[in-house]
């Protein structure tokens, strides 16, 4: 597909208007510092949407290739192809002074800024798009956001998929119709900013081994330490501390960097010392021991009691169909429990009723809504997306629940999905209303939500199936598709664009006792990947971020990984207003599951969203509950060492 003719064909903005980088790597595995880029292509557009330049090359990574059943890059093919120190400065140059663009740009640009690293070269890329991103504030009728997939909806050809040069020039094409979806919706672009980056972020780091023991309380008055124990350290000690931590880890015992009201003892040679450590012990009761007392009793640890091992959760397979019947198409399992739970506005969401365990081999299937269903006399905005605006904060949170009440799902953003807008107060004077008016969007006022009768979408366009609409505190297992592992699943949180204040998304990976196994499960902007990978923070503009989780891979001392917002600065989740969870598997799957939590009004850190096991299966909770302090007193509560 020749580009050397298109245009973007919007308006000459600096806000569509830039030059850009459209960027594919094919890489050996999915880690950026650990695995390798394999091959490369580069295509730059100006802002008129005129083809500039156009590069790809294979590499020779000096590995093995990894998966050639998905790239088909063997050993032998990649034979005598050049390195990518000897390429980088033709990459480099190409992306100077362009915005990178990417689908799933923060993979592109993490595998790109460590060869880079390795080169010992900086990645010349000060801002990045993901047409991911960009898509999801689009959101097109499509089944889910994969390349191939939007380049069908957008009618852009594709020849070769996982063909680096191949797959670009479907980027481009998919930039290209994206743009002018964004431009009719008046969509900010989801651009990120890219700093350079200390080159210690490309050093791998060998991950800590988490404790396989469960803590079983408190050192008792003489009695002996039993492996699972959380043990602390401070102050100055004889022997070196990395020794002291390594015979304890040897003996089964958590070393832990902070001390909680689960710390088991505290090590000090000074017990009057004034460490935060020592302050923290005294106020939680916490033993306090010297070190020839720790050594002494490290001679004898007892043994402890093994993290339960979560089995593999049986096939999820969809009722059987009569004998009759054709046999369907393999298919990814639905949705299985959806529990309304309490809501509370000064408490966390308690735990849900025990529910009646699946028989093996089957499923208790709750399945998304399909979108060509009418609604029903109780449900009448059954696959309705609806937008709020104007009005006071508590008034919008009103007809938001309502919203959800008729079995709607409650926008915060205008996008190509949404099929009715309420007015409120002062709602007329909403920037996006001369974009409603020009789309012919359906806009009622406030009286609407009171009882609207069964409504027909008319000629929306929809996709074959709506997300799964959760209230606060609503849960639903997150199913497995059919003869595969369990998916990495993908939390994004997202938001209004906001001016004048930044929302961090963090997540915490926890244990039984609702704690950090070691400061490094704080996956937070500073650190956004737990040591072993598997916990992500992914970047997808300034008003949307995602938690990505493998939950297969999680070590069995998780029970549970949080995700949590926080505002920096005075400003509070009232003035932001809604956030909008959705539940997705994969980095390019449609969001089988959505909320809108919006109950907030002074507070700065609010809980999003759970996952969580529950026997074999793991769970998505929503939680929605917000506090007044701020994510440093969050993160202590959790046991991160966090310094005053």
């Amino acid at each position: 597909m020749s580009l050397a003719s298109a245009s973007f064909d919007v308006p000459a903005t600096d806000q569509y208007a830039h030059d850009w980088a459209l960027v594919d790597v094919e890489t050996s595995g999915l880690v950026a510092r650990r695995d390798r880029v394999l091959s490369v292509a580069v295509v730059t557009i100006g802002p008129d949407g005129e083809q500039t330049e156009e590069f790809s090359t294979l590499l020779n990574p000096g590995c093995d290739p990894g998966p050639v059943h998905v790239h088909g890059l063997t050993a032998e093919r990649l034979r005598g192809a050049p390195t990518f120190d000897q390429v980088a400065g033709r990459i480099g140059a190409m992306l100077q002074d362009r915005v990178l663009v990417a689908h799933n740009a923060q993979f592109d640009y993490d595998f790109l800024a460590h060869e880079f690293a390795r080169a010992r070269m900086w990645l010349p890329v000060s801002q990045r798009l993901c047409t991911l991103a960009l898509n999801r504030q689009v959101d097109p009728p499509t089944d889910d956001m994969k390349l191939g997939t939007l380049a069908a909806h957008y009618g852009v050809p594709q020849q070769h998929a996982h063909d680096a040069l191949d797959d670009t020039r479907v980027l481009a094409g998919i930039l290209r119709a994206s743009l002018r979806q964004a431009a009719q919706l008046d969509l900010s672009l989801p651009l990120v900013a890219c700093p350079p980056r200390a080159e210690s972020r490309f050093t791998p780091q060998p991950p800590k081994t988490p404790c396989a023991y469960r803590n079983p309380g408190r050192l008792a008055p003489g009695g002996p330490l039993r492996q699972g124990m959380k043990i602390a350290i401070t102050g100055d000690t004889a022997h070196a501390r990395a020794e002291l931590v390594g015979r304890a880890v040897a003996a089964g015992l958590n070393m832990m960097a902070s001390v909680s009201r689960h710390t088991s003892v505290l090590v000090t040679n000074e017990p009057a010392h004034d460490s935060a450590k020592a302050r923290r012990a005294l106020a939680e009761g916490v033993p306090v021991i010297d070190e020839h007392t720790f050594l002494r009793l490290l001679a004898d640890v007892r043994a402890g009691t093994a993290h339960e091992a979560t089995a593999a959760p049986a096939v999820m397979t969809a009722p059987a169909a009569p004998a009759t019947a054709p046999a369907p198409a393999p298919a990814p399992a639905p949705a299985q429990v959806l529990v309304t739970e309490p809501e509370s506005t000064t408490a966390p969401v308690p735990e849900e009723p025990v529910l009646p365990s699946p028989s093996p081999g089957a499923a208790v299937p709750v399945p998304r809504q399909p979108a060509d269903s009418v609604g029903s006399l109780d449900k009448p905005l059954a696959s309705h997306r609806v937008l709020v605006l104007g009005g006071v904060h508590a008034d919008a949170v009103a007809a938001r629940t309502r919203v959800v009440e008729l079995g709607g799902s409650a926008a915060i953003n205008l996008s190509a999905s949404v099929t009715d807008v309420v007015l409120l107060a002062r709602g007329e004077q909403d920037r996006r209303m001369s974009r409603i008016t020009a789309l012919e969007l359906p806009v009622h006022d406030g009286h609407w939500l009171t009882a609207p009768a069964t409504i027909n979408r008319g000629t929306a366009a929809v996709r074959a199936q709506e997300p799964q609409v959760l209230p606060r505190g609503g849960v639903t297992d997150l199913p497995v598709p059919q003869g595969r592992s369990a998916p990495d699943w993908y939390i994004t949180a997202s938001w209004a664009p906001q001016a004048d204040c930044e929302i961090d998304v963090v997540a915490f990976l926890l244990d039984e006792d609702e704690q950090v196994t070691f400061d490094e499960e704080f996956i937070f902007y500073g650190a956004p990947e737990s040591p072993a990978g598997t916990v992500r923070l992914l970047t997808g503009g300034p008003a949307e971020q995602t938690i990505a989780v493998d939950v297969a891979s999680l070590p069995p001392a998780t029970r549970k990984v949080v995700v949590a917002a926080a505002i920096d600065g005075v400003t509070t989740f009232g003035t932001v207003g809604a956030i909008q969870i959705g539940a997705a598997a994969g980095n390019s799957g449609a969001p089988i599951a959505r909320a809108t939590l919006d109950a907030a009004t002074t507070e700065r850190t609010m809980l999003l969203a759970e996952i969580y096991r529950r026997g074999p299966l793991w769970r998505l909770r929503t939680v929605g509950q917000g506090y007044d302090h701020g994510l440093d007193t969050l993160a202590r509560g959790y046991g991160v060492d966090v310094a005053d």
